[in-house]
């Protein structure tokens, strides 16, 4: 799809992309790089969560509470949104479609053991997590269970990584060639290549250039153990294998 370029200041009418996932994969330095570009406007926060805030679909959803984030648009100018929640949360794929059946979305996804870990690490950081790793997933089940969304997922360190139920739930609703899906680990390690793919995928041109940034980096309480390694490989590995399929990866450097 080719993005709508406005001749002149324009009221957002849709979002043209949306960065829609993984938590603790890469999405903050990907904003960071999207603000970047002098063709894309971003809302005036990182994170809107429009999509998943199910107290705003009770009825029908009024979209301008999504567009007052959103400075009026200038020439050749797209917008888009970075929730990466969104690929988790159940309803959003058909939300996010119904708003706009022809927007792109952004996917970046980690080996999930590693994103599992992150996902704790950050929560102790913050204070909000007093069990040691190992307990928190093996407690998980429990904790989420009955849940309100938005607490559910602070806990969610091994569902959220179940990768290949959320792609086959966002593919029912958009054909392949709207959703990109990228690798944290390439996005770290090529960052110039990926990012430009990223911008071709949005059709724009890449940044001129590009400053190596670490967004939302906390500083690890401890290194995961070989043991609880092994014991989250062997929950995702049959899911792991689903994302090769469904995206045509070799995902070998996520599995032992």
């Amino acid at each position: 799809m080719t993005p709508m370029f406005r001749g002149k200041s324009h009221k957002l009418e849709r979002l043209d992309f949306v960065v829609a996932g993984a938590q603790k994969s890469g999405t903050t330095a990907l904003h960071y790089f999207l603000t970047k570009h002098p063709n894309i406007t971003m809302g005036d926060q990182q994170e809107i969560h429009f999509f998943d805030d199910d107290a705003l679909f009770v009825s029908q959803p009024d979209y301008e509470e999504l567009h007052k984030h959103y400075r009026p648009l200038g020439l050749s100018t797209i917008a888009g949104d970075c929730t990466p929640s969104y690929i988790y949360h159940e309803p959003a794929a058909e939300r996010i479609w119904k708003y706009n059946p022809k927007i792109k979305l952004l996917i970046l996804l980690r080996n999930p053991v590693d994103r599992a870990f992150a996902h704790w690490n950050m929560q102790r950081f913050r204070g909000r997590e007093p069990l040691d790793f190992f307990d928190a997933v093996r407690e998980e089940k429990t904790r989420i269970a009955g849940a309100p969304p938005a607490q559910a997922r602070r806990f969610a360190y091994v569902d959220r990584g179940f990768y290949g139920q959320q792609l086959a739930r966002l593919f029912k609703f958009f054909p392949r060639d709207q959703v990109k899906a990228v690798k944290f680990e390439d996005f770290k390690d090529k960052q110039r290549e990926t990012l430009t793919s990223v911008f071709s995928f949005l059709g724009l041109e890449p940044l001129r250039s590009v400053r190596s940034k670490d967004r939302n980096v906390v500083p690890y309480e401890r290194a995961m153990n070989w043991e609880e390694r092994i014991f989250l490989y062997n929950l995702f590995a049959e899911d792991i294998t689903k994302v090769e399929q469904l995206l045509g990866w070799d995902c070998s450097d996520w599995k032992l």
